[in-house]
């Protein structure tokens, strides 16, 4: 079983934003910090999990387990539904991305047991080019 932990930042919201990835798989850890432009904190954590999806598909893992510190990103995949239309499209690209997987789980985890991702994501927002954008 593949581990995946995911989180996304903002310094602002919205301001320059980052994904962080970090990836337990066969004995070999995959880190990854990812600037993502200018967004909000939420639009952070769904595109940290898109391009973490899109990550595990390209390393041809077949069974992920995704873990999470956003109460919001974890409910939509639960429910396969989200409110906030500006939600809309990145959780029907997830869900698109994760019905590829022979086996996907999702499990909320609290932000101290998620410190390695959230690190990635900090990061990454020190990557961001000065003149922002969006990912």
């Amino acid at each position: 079983m593949i581990e995946v932990y995911i989180d996304g930042a903002s310094a602002g919201n919205p301001g320059p934003s980052g994904a962080g990835i970090f990836i337990k798989a066969n004995g070999e850890v995959h880190t990854y910090s990812i600037p993502l432009g200018v967004m909000s904190n939420h639009e952070a954590e769904y595109y940290a999990f898109i391009k973490a999806l899109e990550i595990c598909l390209e390393l041809q893992f077949k069974t992920v387990s995704f873990r999470t510190d956003s109460e919001l990103v974890n409910r939509a995949v639960e429910k396969e539904f989200v409110r906030n239309q500006t939600y809309k499209p990145l959780l029907e690209r997830a869900l698109t991305l994760s019905s590829k997987f022979d086996l996907f789980f999702m499990k909320w985890i609290p932000s101290s047991m998620n410190k390695m991702a959230d690190e990635l994501a900090r990061k990454a927002i020190r990557k961001n080019p000065p003149e922002g954008g969006k990912a």
